[in-house]
């Protein structure tokens, strides 16, 4: 039996409450409401949570999940300018939750995750063009789910995630050759520094940055860099108040594990999670200062297990859930437009 997926179960009357709120009460300062969150055409497969998403062109995907009861293998595209999704074929492989979604080139992948009585290590990839799945060589590593993903320069990563304990092994998939041609896994250079599951991974400028996640019950303050071209870890200020400057003073408030995160241009953009509690709290990340700021507070329901990406320089956060109550809605964050609390 799965334990460790779902730590916080509210009682109803606080879930009510927490969903109840409006959009501007939780804009107690102007750094609470930089940048504006706007509605868009909700998710059209059930509501659920931990999906699994990637990009393709100016496409986002969206499969898998859980609803509380079932696992899902339907498969979802979403276009942006249209605002609009389109059912495509149907995910192959066993019903999931907590499976990595990763682009490599013109396709997608899929892999790991949880099925309800076992973790899974099997890999498949996904060609928009044929609207066609592919099982490909299954993970290099144990079968996990909570792990990370991303792709970069025709490699796909995954990395960190539970196994029956926290791990932070890091894995190089390369799509073409291997046997039958199903691509082959590399072992590379683990993470630096803590083990965790439910951490975040955006990718700028060719290299892959890991913030968050918990390990045994603990939330994870130390996050990394890895630059493909090394093979190397570098460590970056921890997301927590350890220095005597004030820069860090708030960001105990960034950690979280099950968060979601996207980039926009040259910053990075973190928001829902858990820690304790729900979270909506929204930070930007700058890559070039290191440096963390807050943003417009998520203004819908506190949640964990959303799923986030950017297409055409837009960022979106979709589904995840609040205890029991499960989400099929999908909004959109504008860093740069004023916040306006009626939208």
């Amino acid at each position: 039996m799965k334990r460790l997926k779902y730590y916080f179960l509210l009682p109803a009357s606080i879930v009510l409450v927490l969903i109840s709120c409006s959009k501007s009460s939780d804009s107690s300062s102007d750094e609470d409401t930089s940048g504006n969150w706007l509605k868009r055409s909700e998710f059209e497969g059930n509501a659920r949570t931990e999906a699994a998403s990637f990009t393709i062109g100016d496409t986002a995907y969206i499969g898998t999940g859980f609803d509380g009861s079932n696992r899902y293998t339907d498969f979802w595209a979403y276009d942006p300018v249209k605002n609009f999704w389109t059912q495509r074929a149907q995910f192959p492989g066993v019903a999931r939750n907590s499976a990595v979604g990763f682009t490599v080139g013109s396709k997608g992948y899929i892999a790991t995750g949880y099925d309800g009585l076992n973790r899974l290590n099997d890999t498949w990839e996904y060609d928009p063009s044929t609207n066609k799945w592919t099982q490909k060589a299954n993970f290099g590593g144990t079968a996990r789910y909570d792990a990370v993903a991303f792709g970069i320069n025709g490699k796909g990563y995954i990395s960190t995630g539970f196994d029956g304990g926290y791990t932070k092994d890091m894995w190089e998939f390369t799509p073409t050759g291997g046997t039958n041609n199903g691509g082959s896994w590399t072992q590379l250079v683990s993470l630096g520094g803590t083990k965790r599951s439910g951490a975040i991974a955006l990718v700028y400028n060719n290299k892959a940055y890991v913030f968050t996640g918990i390990n045994n019950g603990t939330s994870v303050t130390d996050a990394w860099v890895y630059d493909p071209s090394t093979a190397a870890w570098t460590q970056l200020r921890d997301i927590s108040n350890v220095s005597s400057d004030t820069y860090d003073d708030d960001y105990s408030d960034i950690i979280r594990n099950n968060g979601a995160g996207f980039v926009i241009g040259t910053k990075a953009y973190i928001t829902t999670g858990e820690s304790g509690a729900y979270n909506k709290k929204t930070w930007v990340y700058d890559f070039a200062t290191d440096l963390w700021s807050r943003k417009t507070t998520y203004e819908r329901s506190e949640r964990t297990g959303a799923v986030a990406f950017a297409v055409k320089g837009r960022g979106f956060i979709a589904c995840g859930r609040n205890s029991t109550y499960y989400f099929d809605d999908i909004d959109e964050f504008q860093p740069d437009v004023t916040y306006n609390a009626y939208d």
